[in-house]
């Protein structure tokens, strides 16, 4: 019994999944998923304590605004609640790893501009000459000697 023959468009995929564009593409959405992670870090563990030391204890990811009119000592309190907040803190930490991501894309983008500008000033080396080229050296530097010699 014969196989089904799959649609054409499964063979259009397969060229188009292993086209290496679109695989460096899968490849930096996953570096930059892990990259937004370790920025994610740094900005809840080391950035904000360090602000939050300088600012007298202020923990920004509990600097809110609770719509209902009620106090709530965190955050987290306040979602226990269901109470509608405006979390001004978790706005900042999303600036803060925003600005992060963009300064380092930023100086990557730029070696790497650095690196091509230098890459494309190098010389490039002459390319050899072809077998024609070399042959008409020979007769030229052989009438030349005949000439000498006459």
């Amino acid at each position: 019994m014969l196989a089904p023959k799959p649609p054409t468009w499964v063979g259009d995929f397969k060229a188009f999944i292993m086209r290496g564009n679109v695989v460096d593409l899968a490849v930096g959405i996953i570096i930059g998923a892990a990259f937004t992670g370790v920025v994610g870090s740094l900005v809840k563990d080391v950035i904000n304590p360090l602000i939050g030391l300088l600012t007298g204890g202020v923990d920004f990811s509990n600097v809110f605004v609770a719509l209902n009119g009620q106090h709530y000592a965190t955050l987290e309190e306040a979602k226990k609640a269901a109470a509608p907040t405006v979390n001004i803190g978790l706005f900042l930490n999303a600036i803060i790893q925003f600005v992060i991501v963009s300064f380092s894309v930023f100086w990557l983008v730029r070696v790497l501009t650095h690196l091509k500008v230098r890459e494309d000033a190098a010389p490039a080396a002459p390319p050899a000459p072809s077998k024609s080229e070399v042959l008409l050296e020979e007769i030229r530097d052989l009438l030349k000697a005949r000439s000498e010699q006459g």
